[in-house]
């Protein structure tokens, strides 16, 4: 039986991308039957044209309760929910393929697809090329969806960490409906993708399916300052440690690489990452663990 698939967009200092984003969807094989698009002011939501089935909303700041307040507003209440980042953008099969998979495969509860290229790693991708090289391997696969059965069994790795990118990420909805992002995670909300996974894998499976495609552009405008990046690298993780939805091992493992990523960058800091900023913030963060006095909360003042 058919159910009900939501998407939400939250978006912050970019305004084309994410209106083109939500217009896009309109051409999905199997369109949302609802978009929430979740601004932090009502500039951010000023380009996505309104039309039956797109809520616009001016929420909260952060990240994760723009994501919250697109929750309360209804995506809640869907079969199947989707995030999409605003700079993301998808395959016009996700929606279809992704409804598959939670109809036919009843242990999953969250899934996430296959980033054909990150421009967070790199100066970021001009959207016409991201769109570009999503709809170039659209063309070159098979127009329909199998059963989601099927999709799972060409290529669906269960994730043993529960590391969901956020920027295309699924739950479904019986499983996640009571449940809401940690607003303890300020701002960009540093791992709030991992700690919902977590709280959602005790209920059923999570992996990542390769007929789930997309481009994550990486856009620069919009993101948080490097001190306060920095300073969630660190404070995040412990206080995921803390609430147990992370492991310490992977949290001491990812702590260690950022920090030595941003030490040793710092003496010739790419263009588009300030390194500097987020090893001052990595520091401050240190000394507040050192002091038993670390909080996510804090990057807000920094």
């Amino acid at each position: 039986m058919a159910g009900s698939v939501s998407v939400v967009i939250p978006t912050k200092g970019r305004p084309q991308i994410a209106a083109r984003l939500a217009a896009s969807l309109a051409s999905q094989t199997r369109p949302p039957d609802h978009i929430y698009v979740v601004g932090a002011s009502a500039a951010d939501v000023a380009d996505v044209a309104p039309r039956k089935g797109v809520s616009v909303i001016v929420g909260r700041p952060g990240l994760c309760s723009q994501r919250n307040d697109a929750l309360d507003a209804g995506a809640s209440e869907s079969d199947v929910i989707v995030f999409f980042d605003d700079d993301f953008a998808p395959s016009k099969f996700w929606l279809e393929r992704v409804e598959a998979i939670f109809a036919d495969a009843r242990e999953i509860v969250a899934v996430t697809g296959r980033v054909l290229d990150d421009g967070a790693k790199t100066p970021g991708i001009d959207p016409d090329a991201a769109w570009a090289q999503v709809e170039a391997q659209d063309a070159a696969a098979p127009a329909r969806a199998r059963s989601g059965v099927d999709i799972v069994a060409a290529g669906f790795e269960i994730d043993a960490e529960p590391f969901g990118y956020g920027c295309n990420i699924a739950f479904r909805g019986a499983t996640a409906r009571g449940s809401r992002f940690d607003e303890r995670l300020p701002l960009y909300g540093w791992l709030e993708d991992r700690d919902f996974t977590s709280r959602m894998r005790r209920h059923g499976l999570y992996g990542r399916a390769e007929a789930l495609w997309g481009v994550h552009m990486g856009a620069k405008s919009g993101r948080v300052s490097g001190v306060k990046l920095g300073y969630s690298q660190i404070a995040n993780l412990a206080y995921l440690v803390e609430k147990g939805t992370t492991d310490p091992g992977f949290a001491l493992k990812l702590v260690s690489r950022n920090l030595m990523a941003n030490l040793a960058k710092s003496i010739k800091p790419e263009p588009w990452i300030d390194r500097r900023g987020r090893l001052k913030g990595n520091m401050l963060a240190l000394a507040d663990l050192a002091r038993g006095q670390v909080r996510p909360e804090r990057a807000k003042e920094l």
